[in-house]
């Protein structure tokens, strides 16, 4: 009856470290996976980055073709934006500049009077007989108008060339849905001995 004891004894502590063994080893490849997984994610994002062009690449291809860095942000629907943006400028612009050509004509030959050279052109039939002193003034407004839009028509090309630059650096930042974040507060002792809170924040995928 002893050695019948001392078998069954021996048999449980043997069943017990297989059973150890084995939770060891299952956990262990558990590990494995996940740290395979990890790679294969890695590898993946890795080459999701080497097919997309760098900053500085989109940088000097939005300077020499505006909308060019768009295209290779894979943003083409912003390119429509960008010359539209451009050709209505563009029109006003020459509006202006039209009317300005019409005042100046009309006012240099409005103070030269008979005695004009038409320097400038003929005085346009819907300007004969407005007053010298008003056509100086939309003169100097339609000028001063015209080149203002010079102006906006700088700011628009350097619109499109920050809007590429930002955005490729801001392509590589993680903002799926995959994301998450786990709060986790733990008792801890502070600085001067006294018992406090820690309160911990990991972002991490789903």
């Amino acid at each position: 009856m002893k050695w019948i004891s001392i078998l069954f004894l021996t048999t449980a502590i043997f069943c017990n470290n297989l059973s150890a063994q084995y939770n060891f080893i299952e956990k262990d490849f558990t590990l494995l996976e996940n740290r395979l997984y990890q790679n294969v994610q890695l590898q993946d994002d890795n080459e999701t980055e080497d097919e997309l062009p760098t900053p500085r690449s989109v940088l000097f291809k939005s300077m020499m073709i505006p909308g060019w860095g768009q295209i290779e942000n894979r943003q083409i629907w912003k390119v429509p934006i960008i010359y539209g943006l451009f050709t209505g400028v563009g029109i006003y612009t020459i509006h202006l500049n039209d009317q300005y050509q019409d005042y100046r004509a009309a006012y240099y030959n409005a103070v030269h009077g008979a005695e004009s050279d038409m320097k400038f052109g003929p005085t346009p039939e819907y300007l004969e007989g407005v007053n010298a002193s008003q056509l100086q003034s939309n003169r100097n407004n339609l000028r001063n108008q015209r080149d203002f839009m010079f102006v906006v028509m700088g700011l628009a090309y350097g619109l499109n060339i920050i809007d590429a630059y930002v955005f490729a650096h801001m392509r590589s930042f993680d903002v799926s849905d995959d994301l998450s974040a786990r709060t986790t507060i733990s008792p801890d002792v502070l600085a001067d001995g006294s018992p406090g809170l820690t309160v911990t924040l990991s972002l991490f995928r789903k």
